[in-house]
C-alpha cells in the first residue's frame, strides 16, 4: 500500500478505518487459537483488496477462545477514534456452523431506524462486518462456527466527540469503513457523515430539513424558534454541497438559520464557506448597500470592519437595517438558483441573525417559520 497521498499540494500519511482495525484483531485472535502461540504482527486484505500489516496489541489466547487489539492509527486524518485500541475476542464454536458478529463495550448501539445497520444491532456497518465474517470463514473453513465479539475499553467517551448522538447510536463509537484505508481528506470523512445524517431523517420519512452552518445556527433554531432538534442537520461551510445532497436524497423543502457572518457569503453565490477558500463577507455588504444608496463614508467605515457583528453597528447606526431581508432573498435565490435544473423541486426558506443582535431578518416571518416548522 502507499503509505502517502498528495492533498492540496502536501504530503499527508494515510491510515486505517476502524473496520480494518477490528478485522485485523479477529483474525490475530483466530491465529492464536489455532496455532497456539502469541501473534505479535497479522497481515490482512483491507475492504479495498490491499493487503496490509498490523502490528498485535494486548494478545492473549486460550485453547477456544483468544482477544487481540489493533491501535487504530488514522494517518495525518487523526479523528475522535485515533489511537483507541480495538478489540477482538473471538470464540470457536466447533459444534456450529454459523458466524456471529457483535459489539461489547465501548462500541455503540443503534436506537434510531434509516442506518444501515438495525435498531438494536451495534453500529458495526456492512463492510466491516462483510471482512471480519469472509476473514473468518477463510481461515476456519465451512464446518466450523465462530463469535466475534468487537469491543473499544475507551469508545464511550470518545464518541461524544462524533455524530453518533446525532444519528441514535448510543455508547460507544461506530465500526467504519468502505474502503479499509482512511486517506487524510477530513472535508470528505465530514461530508460523508453528513450525508448519512440526512440520509436517517429521509428514511424515518421526513421530506424537510433544518440546515444549520454550526452550533450558534442550531442554538438559535431551538432557542428562537422552537424547532426540533431531530430535523436540524449541521451542514459545516459545505452549503452548495449539502443543498445537492439534500435535493438528491429527496428532500423537498429546506429551512437555512445562520448568521450573518455564513450566510452573507452565499448571497454572494459563495457555497464554500470556509475562510480557506473564499472571504468575500466585507465587500459583499459593500456592494448591497451602495446599491442600495448608501453614503461613500459609510461604505468605508464597513470596509474598516473586520467582523460582520462591527459592520451591523454601523447599519444599525446609519439605519439601512433593511439590507438584511435584501441578504436573506438573494440567499434563497441563489440557493433554488444551484438546484434548478434536477429534481425534486427543493423550497429554500432563509433566516439570519447575529450574536448580538438576534434576529436579523429571514424569508417569511417568524411566526410563519415557527408554524410550519413546528
Amino acid at each position: 500500500m502507499e503509505e502517502y497521498t498528495y492533498v492540496n499540494g502536501k504530503k499527508l500519511k494515510k491510515g486505517f478505518t476502524t473496520g480494518t482495525c477490528a478485522t485485523a484483531a479477529t483474525v490475530a485472535a483466530l491465529n492464536m487459537i489455532l496455532n497456539q502461540e502469541i501473534e505479535e504482527e497479522v497481515r490482512v486484505k483491507t475492504a479495498s483488496g490491499l493487503e496490509v500489516n498490523m502490528t498485535v496489541c494486548d494478545p492473549s489466547y486460550g485453547p477456544q477462545e483468544a482477544t487481540a487489539a489493533i491501535e487504530k492509527d488514522g494517518g495525518d486524518d487523526a479523528d475522535a477514534t485515533h489511537g483507541l485500541l480495538i478489540y477482538s475476542t473471538v470464540t470457536l464454536l466447533a459444534d456450529q456452523e454459523t458466524i456471529s458478529i457483535d459489539g461489547g463495550e465501548g462500541v455503540g448501539r443503534v436506537t434510531q431506524a434509516g442506518l444501515a445497520v438495525g435498531v438494536g444491532s451495534a453500529a458495526i456497518n456492512p463492510t466491516p462486518r462483510r471482512m471480519i465474517e469472509e476473514s473468518v470463514r477463510q481461515i476456519i473453513g465451512p464446518d466450523c462456527g465462530a463469535k466475534v465479539l468487537i469491543w473499544v475499553p475507551e469508545g464511550e467517551e470518545r464518541a461524544k466527540q462524533t455524530y453518533n448522538s446525532r444519528l441514535g447510536i448510543v455508547g460507544g463509537i461506530s465500526i467504519l469503513g468502505t474502503t479499509g484505508i482512511v486517506n487524510p481528506m477530513s472535508e470528505e470523512s465530514w461530508k460523508a457523515a453528513i450525508t448519512i445524517e440526512l440520509s436517517m431523517l429521509y428514511n424515518q420519512g421526513h421530506r424537510s430539513v433544518v440546515l444549520v452552518p454550526g452550533n450558534y445556527g442550531e442554538g438559535f433554531a431551538v432557542s428562537a424558534l422552537g424547532l426540533p432538534k431531530h430535523k436540524i442537520v449541521n451542514m459545516s461551510n459545505f452549503v452548495g454541497h449539502v443543498l445537492k445532497e439534500v435535493q438528491r436524497i429527496g428532500f423537498t423543502k429546506v429551512l437555512m438559520v445562520g448568521h450573518l457572518g455564513k450566510f452573507v457569503k452565499v448571497a454572494a453565490g459563495i457555497f464554500s464557506t470556509h475562510s480557506k477558500d473564499s472571504d468575500a463577507r466585507i465587500e459583499t455588504l459593500i456592494a448591497n448597500l451602495a446599491l442600495m444608496g448608501a453614503p461613500l463614508d459609510f461604505l468605508e467605515k464597513i470596509d474598516a470592519c473586520i467582523t460582520t457583528e462591527a459592520a451591523a453597528a454601523l447599519i444599525e447606526e446609519y439605519h439601512f437595517e433593511g439590507l438584511y431581508q435584501i441578504l436573506a432573498d438573494k440567499i434563497k435565490k441563489k440557493s433554488e438558483r444551484l438546484l434548478r435544473f434536477r429534481k425534486p423541486e427543493v423550497s429554500v426558506d432563509v433566516l439570519i441573525f447575529t450574536s448580538e443582535r438576534g434576529y436579523l431578518a429571514s424569508t417569511k416571518s417568524l411566526d410563519q417559520l415557527k408554524e410550519e416548522w413546528k
